[in-house]
Parts: C-alpha cells; structure tokens; sequence
C-alpha cells in the first residue's frame, strides 16, 4: 500500500508509533475501511513503551471503573479526563483486548495485566488488528515539520519526503522526545515543559544504610516546603499537594515505591525547581499521630516490663528499621544497656514518637522507576477539544497519549489514558471522512 495517490494525500498522518497512535489508527481503521492511514514512528521497533512497560509484563490498565475515583490518579489532566473516561475507560478496553483474544488478569492491587505475562501478546495483539484495519506502519522515519495545506497538512518526513494529508494526529509520546512540542508549537500550541514524573528519591542517612530491599506497608509522606509551581493544577490543592500515604521501598539508593512515586507525581514541577534538592518527613506508623504513639508507649510499659524496646517493633515497621529509629532518637536499641519500655522517659519518649511519627530525611536527588520514564508536560490541556482530541486552534490537528500535559501515577494509568485519548481521536477523525 503507497503512503498516497498523486492525487489524493493519505487521510490520517499519525505522528507517533506508540500505544496511543497504534490505538488512534485501529479504530479509525476499522470505523473507515478503506480509508489510507499511516504511523510513522522515528525509531525501528514501534511499540517500544509497551514492550518494556509492568517489567516486561505490560500493565494494559488499572480496574478502576467509576470515571471519578480514576481521575484522582492523575496529578495533570483529571478534570479533562473524566468526560473521555466515561465514554472509553478500564472495561471498555478490557473488553476490547479480550475479544481480540487477549486474556487478562486482575492482580491484588487492581493492575490489569495479560494472563501470558508478556507485553508481547498486547503487541502482537495491537499490530494485528492494524494489520486487519489497513494501517501502514512506516518505521525509522519522522515527522520533521508539517504546516497546514489546502488538502489539510504537508508533512515533511526527515527522509526528505514530502506527503499530504487530510487529518494529522501528534502522538509522540512524552515531549522530553522534542518532535511532538516542535510540531504542536509550530501550530502555535503552547507546550509546557517536560519534568520527570515518577522517579525515586536519593537520600544518604545512616537510618537507611544498609536496608535495601526493606519496605513499610503504610507511611505517610510529606515534602517539606517545597516552592509553587505557579501553575495552579486544578486536580489537587495545594494544602495537601505533597502529602500521601502508602508503602514505601528502602533502595540503596534512598527511598522508593508507590508512597514515594506518588509524592513524586504530584510535585513533578515544584520537586524539579530545586533541583531534587528537599527534605521530607515521614511517618512510619502510617498516620498513627504523636499522641497516640505516646499512648502506645505507656500500655507497653505496663504490657512488656521486660521487653527491650529495640526487640519490640509496633506499627507494622519491620524490626531492622525500627531498631535504627531506636538509635536515631538516642536510645541504646541492643547489648547490656538496652532500653527497655518501663525504661523509657518522657522526654525519651516524645523523642522517639517524633521520630516515628516526623522523621526528616534530606533529599540530594532522584533516580528513575526502573525503565518506567513518564513525564509530566505538554500541549496545553485548554487549547485542546477533548470530545474530539483535536486542536481548538488548528482544525484536523489531533493530539492523544504523553503528548498532552497529561500523567498518572504507576499502575496501568497512562496507558489507559493514551488508549483513551487515542480511541477518541480515531473515531473523530473517522466521523470526519
């Protein structure tokens, strides 16, 4: 199949070869047949986040299914998503993948994975219904500049070619790729800048060394003064921007899991303005509360007279740990002069209830979640029509997946929001053919 007759330009362009473009081109596809659609994608294997996505496994969506509880896992976007969620959301794309004979899986946690545990039956998945719908991938080829045209766009391809089209879809994915930003600003589209999203948080302490691999089921998080970003995310407010509760991962490089990349997300913009230099301060006990830590203290004075305080670990905080808090708040946690609860002073106590309950730790930079690298940043969500996914500056330009200033947390999110936007943009632009 050629891109397009001499007399005829292609009639969707998409630039992107990702999961939001490949969904953009099937349901186009399959609502026109017929009809002439091409990906372009600039590297040689498209489909590249979904390959390495869930570890390997691709987390195909989360089993959130009331459009108003999935937008709260947005840190950007969760007021524009919530009208596409209920039109296309987790059971919709559930289905779809399954009548396609991918069979899924709900973990524990709600991840939605392949039964297979392999991101490589969503693809083969993906490039068979593009096959079956016509659509042409053209791979290590990209988009390098396009502007408007009487047939609607002209593209010029870093090949030197030249191509027309009637409608264009961006789905390039996170605008930390520059193509996406280039060719929305050349339109005139503001484009936020690109900050990591998830990413974990580097701290050198001596209460942390060497623990990796340690993890506490429910601490709570807060960032410490962290600047504004000025930009007034309507999803949040910024009383409690920075602050969450969940499990949180002892690395070796400082601390990780869905607690930490949560703070993370939500402060993408404000974290990167200092430099992924701050402090947090966390509660191990997962929100118990100073004076109900105290409370603790006294019945175990009463319950464990004989009980060394070091060898009695509460709230759920594994001992190794607890015992380094012991320390850390000037008691003997072990040996011959270990503290024990009948022991333990008011003083003592309020000093170890503060280190329980408001530990700091300083911040001297991030690492990435493992090869999971989303970014916050990108077109402007106002200037962008989300019944149709299409410019509201540039008729028959579209824009779906990591291109918009969308992102949500670690769990299957940001793939259902590209199959989403990207399901969106397909069937508009098929309704305009």
């Amino acid at each position: 199949m050629s891109d397009a007759r001499p007399d005829s330009p292609l009639d969707l362009a998409i630039a992107g070869g990702g999961a939001a473009g490949y969904f953009a081109a099937i349901t186009c596809g399959e609502a026109r047949p017929g009809s002439r659609i091409t990906i372009f994608e600039r590297t040689s294997r498209p489909l590249g986040k979904v390959k390495i996505s869930g570890g390997g496994r691709c987390n195909v969506t989360h089993a959130c299914f009331d459009p108003r509880d999935l937008v709260t896992y947005y840190p950007r976007g969760a007021r524009q998503l919530i009208g596409p969620f209920h039109r296309w959301g987790p059971a919709e794309t559930m289905d779809w993948f399954e009548r396609r004979g991918v069979a899924l899986k709900v973990e524990p946690d709600n991840r939605v994975f392949p039964v297979t545990d392999r991101s490589q039956t969503v693809i083969d998945c993906l490039e068979s219904a593009a096959r079956d719908a016509g659509v042409r991938i053209r791979t290590s080829v990209s988009v390098a500049r396009a502007e408007p045209s009487k047939d609607g766009f002209h593209l010029d391809l870093d090949t030197g070619e030249g191509i027309s089209t009637r409608r264009l879809l961006v789905a390039t994915g996170g605008t930390r790729q520059p193509s996406g930003a280039t060719i929305a600003g050349g339109f005139g589209h503001r484009v936020e800048p690109a900050a990591p999203s998830l990413f974990t948080f580097r701290i050198d302490d001596p209460r942390l060394h060497g623990l990796a691999g340690l993890s506490v089921e429910t601490a709570t998080l807060r960032v410490i003064d962290p600047p504004s970003s000025g930009r007034g995310e309507a999803n949040r407010s910024k009383k409690n921007a920075l602050v969450t509760t969940g499990p949180v991962l002892v690395t070796h490089g400082g601390l990780s899991g869905p607690g930490i990349l949560r703070v993370s997300a939500w402060g993408a913009r404000e974290l990167a303005a200092v430099d992924y230099r701050f402090t947090i301060e966390v509660d191990w006990t997962g929100g118990a509360g100073p004076e109900s830590v105290l409370e603790r203290f006294t019945m175990l004075r009463e319950a464990h007279p004989r009980k060394g305080i070091g060898n009695d670990p509460q709230f759920g905080i594994p001992t190794r740990l607890w015992k380094r808090l012991v320390t850390a708040s000037g008691l003997p946690a072990g040996g011959e002069n270990a503290a024990r609860w009948p022991h333990l002073s008011r003083d003592a106590a309020r000093r170890f209830a503060g280190e329980l309950t408001a530990g700091r730790f300083a911040v001297d930079g991030k690492s990435m979640n493992k090869d999971e690298f989303v970014t916050c940043g990108g077109v402007a969500l106002r200037e962008v029509d989300f019944q149709k996914m299409e410019s509201r500056l540039v008729p028959g330009l579209h824009f779906a997946g990591e291109v918009l200033d969308i992102d949500g947390i670690t769990g299957g999110f940001n793939f259902q929001s590209a199959w989403t936007t990207g399901h969106i943009a397909g069937g508009a632009v098929a309704d305009s053919l």
